[in-house]
């Protein structure tokens, strides 16, 4: 098989070739004899089956299999032979007017990693700032902890639930009158405020007592979770058990005994490792964004279009779950399309910083261990039930793009801080607010926009730090947030 070059533009790579119906031939018969001995057929012993006759058994099988494999041997020694590195999976089609028993015209097609030019990692100057953590840090991480553990004491019966109270009530949900499946519970905690069920539940709750009784009527989302129940307008029939409010929570050794310590000294101890791991996460983030900004300034080359689109296609699915959570989606995505072409030139931009990293990385021998590797997959199995984890597993080894998948983030960060043991590094120590004002004014980041758009704005700085993947190491996506739940659903879950 040998494959003509139809297409040379640019990093765009066209060939054409021709698979012999005879290469087609010798390997459905190579798979023939191999299969054979395993046939079984009335009429014959085990093993003996004639070849012609199991040829003609598995027909549409045989060819299929031996195209696919001359197809995928084709493209590959195609690849080899030009010494081409692919930067996306070959597009492969087969002539429309092949048929059984002819050669097969093959036309593939894909894009190509650029030359980069030699990487220049000489002179590197960062600045790293740093936070010390502890007094005012640890103790305002403290305070945070003790306003959201709340504890409730129940209140008098005369007293009117609000806003921050927990309502403890027994429902019934209704649709059009008749009680529909699941809607149904008991002694459920409510607290008012929380968003925790659907629009409108929790506010019709607020001035209610001990003992009240009320109707509720609410319109379930039209993204709900229960189809049968999305959309639809439904009433609920609520009696109140009682009304609790919350207490002063301090900062004391009840607050570490709930959390299982001693007294407030380990808690302290704890929260301070807490305050350094989330202080040393901004000053690495402050000098990664000064690595990235000098890398991006300093190498420029063309990048392969279908990864630019992959890596715009990402950040976009992004900002539009970020606009439905907005006050107003509308104004977001009107915001998202007036700065479509800023996130395309952040997607060129993280795309070319990956490749660069990526050849820094091979270049000086930065790798993941094995061991890493193993780890990586452990972690990521996790998420699975344990009857699927080893399917999982399965499926990493033989797919090398999904494991590289998993490899990337890690790689990446091991090249950054190649880099950085490169740099010339100066120190200075600020306090939080000079260190996040910081992070905000890099030279490349973009301002923040009035609202509804600071979370965009905020996206843009993020996307900008983080580079893409070569297509093999694309990043990872992020799940969609699911939807809130009906009060009886979690009635039913605390059951």
């Amino acid at each position: 098989m040998q494959a003509q070059e139809t297409q040379n533009e640019g990093l765009k790579r066209a060939y054409r070739m021709t698979v012999t119906v005879a290469d087609i031939e010798a390997r459905i018969d190579a798979e023939v004899k191999k299969i054979a001995p395993q046939v079984r057929m009335p009429g014959f012993r085990p093993g003996k089956v004639p070849a012609n006759l199991v040829k003609k058994m598995h027909k549409d099988s045989l060819l299929q299999e031996a195209l696919n494999s001359s197809i995928q041997e084709g493209v590959q020694k195609t690849i080899t032979d030009n010494k081409l590195r692919p930067a996306t999976q070959p597009h492969v089609h087969l002539d429309n007017d092949y048929a059984p028993g002819k050669d097969a015209v093959v036309d593939f097609h894909f894009e190509v990693l650029p030359a980069i030019p030699e990487v220049a990692i000489d002179g590197l100057e960062l600045e790293r700032l740093t936070v010390e953590a502890e007094g005012a840090e640890v103790d305002a991480a403290i305070a945070r902890l003790a306003e959201g553990h709340k504890n409730f004491e129940t209140a008098a019966k005369t007293y009117k639930a609000a806003k921050g109270d927990v309502v403890v009530i027994d429902f019934e949900g209704k649709v059009d009158g008749v009680p529909f499946e699941g809607g149904k519970g008991e002694g459920m905690s409510v607290e008012l405020g929380s968003g925790q069920l659907i629009p409108g539940f929790e506010d019709q709750l607020e001035g209610v007592k001990a003992n009240d009784s009320k109707v509720i009527n609410v319109t379930f989302p039209e993204d709900y979770g229960a189809k049968e129940l999305a959309g639809k307008a439904a009433t609920f029939d609520i009696v109140v058990g009682e009304v609790k409010k919350p207490t002063e929570s301090k900062a004391d050794d009840s607050l570490a005994q709930a959390f299982g310590l001693d007294g407030i000294d380990k808690l302290k101890e704890l929260m301070k490792a807490q305050v350094e791991q989330e202080l040393n996460g901004l000053t690495r983030t402050y000098m990664k964004r000064q690595l990235l900004d000098q890398l991006a300034a300093a190498h420029d080359f063309e990048v392969p279009p279908s990864m630019v689109e992959a890596e715009f296609d990402q950040i976009w699915a992004q900002l539009e779950q970020e606009a439905t959570r907005e006050e107003d989606p509308e104004a977001a995505r009107k915001e998202m399309e007036a700065e479509r072409e800023d996130y395309r030139d952040i997607a060129v931009r993280r795309v070319r910083l990956g490749l660069l990293l990526s050849e820094i990385g091979q270049a000086n021998g930065v790798e993941v261990s094995g061991q890493e590797m193993n780890m990586l997959v452990t972690q990521a199995a996790q998420q699975y039930r344990q009857e699927d984890r080893q399917r999982f597993v399965q499926y990493l080894q033989e797919n090398p793009m999904a494991a590289a998948q998993l490899r990337a983030p890690l790689f990446e960060d091991k090249v950054v801080d190649f880099l950085f043991d490169k740099a010339k590094v100066s120190e200075k120590t600020v306090n939080r607010a000079d260190l996040e004002a910081a992070i905000e004014a890099e030279p490349d980041a973009k301002p923040a926009k009035k609202a509804p758009a600071k979370k965009a704005a905020a996206k843009k700085e993020a996307a900008e730090e983080k580079p893409a993947k070569k297509a093999k190491e694309a990043a990872k996506d992020e799940g969609e947030k699911p939807a809130k739940k009906a009060p009886a659903k979690k009635a039913a879950s605390k059951k």
